[in-house]
């Protein structure tokens, strides 16, 4: 195997090279005076299983990643699997109104194309990839979460809102501590009170845990909530850290640390998605 890693996931690419020992291919990136972007892999790609490695976030990102598979293809590789650590657009998957894009299905149906097998980290919406008619798979880095939590006390793992809750059972199960979900119920007309459904978090080490983490707004809250609450700790996770509209800035004096996966490569990630990715590739041999 033969891991070709984009621009915008050098590190993980490197990292799933090394779990798995598979060679990684030396690729030129670059771009022209006028933005456009230059792909060179300087690797005989001829007969080999390539996996190519790019988050689609943000837009350049994405084209890069189509000309890396261009690029691939070209070289007459036996399979290409394309691995999009994080997928730009994939909140994009409904429609709400006439004449909309559902833009997380446009590029799925894209990439399918261009590949033989899809994988993805903590979709989203992971029903998006119902429209690929190749193999794919959606991985999670809530267990490596779970391993990476077990040195820092946390004893109750909390789930932002409903959806999110198989996340928190999961990291919580690794940690063998209890886990719920964030509540809303509104006082009056201007005071939302925010707290865990069935647990007192009062004395507790608290982990927040949600596939994305944008504008941050939502895990302020709680964390204030928690703390007034008596939470001891609060500490923020993600698989992937947006971080939108300076939300780093925001959260950090409010959080006791905010962590994120390496699937967008920032100061907050240190947990890493190549092991879930290898265990994939390891499950296929």
């Amino acid at each position: 195997m033969i891991v070709v890693g984009g621009s915008a996931s050098q590190k993980l690419s490197a990292a799933l090279s090394k779990v798995t020992g598979a060679r990684q291919a030396k690729v030129e990136i670059k771009r022209f005076p006028d933005g456009e972007c230059y792909v060179r892999i300087d690797e005989d790609l001829k007969g080999q299983e390539v996996v190519v490695v790019q988050t689609t976030y943000p837009d350049p990102n994405l084209v890069e990643l189509f000309i890396l598979l261009d690029a691939a293809r070209r070289m007459g590789p036996s399979k290409i699997t394309t691995v999009v650590p994080y997928f730009g657009y994939a909140r994009q998957d409904k429609l709400f109104k006439p004449g909309e894009a559902i833009s997380a299905r446009a590029f799925v149906k894209l990439v399918g194309t261009c590949t033989d097998e899809f994988v993805s980290v903590d979709l989203h919406a992971p029903k998006v990839l119902e429209e690929l008619t190749i193999p794919h798979t959606n991985v999670s880095v809530m267990r490596a979460f779970g391993e990476f939590f077990k040195d820092k006390g946390v004893n109750l793992v909390l789930a932002p809102d409903k959806g999110a809750l198989d996340r928190a059972n999961t990291v919580a199960k690794v940690l063998g501590c209890p886990w719920d979900h964030l509540e809303k119920t509104r006082i009056d007309g201007s005071t939302v009170k925010m707290a865990p459904k069935a647990i007192d978090a009062k004395g507790k080490v608290v982990a927040i845990v949600d596939d994305i983490i944008a504008t941050g707004g939502t895990i302020i809250k709680a964390t204030e909530a928690l703390k007034a609450q008596g939470a001891l700790k609060v500490f923020a996770a993600c698989a992937h850290g947006l971080y939108t509209s300076n939300a780093l800035d925001r959260l950090t004096p409010v959080c006791d640390a905010v962590y994120s996966a390496d699937t967008l490569e920032n100061p907050t990630s240190h947990v890493s998605a190549a092991g879930a990715l290898a265990e994939h590739f390891m499950k296929k041999r």
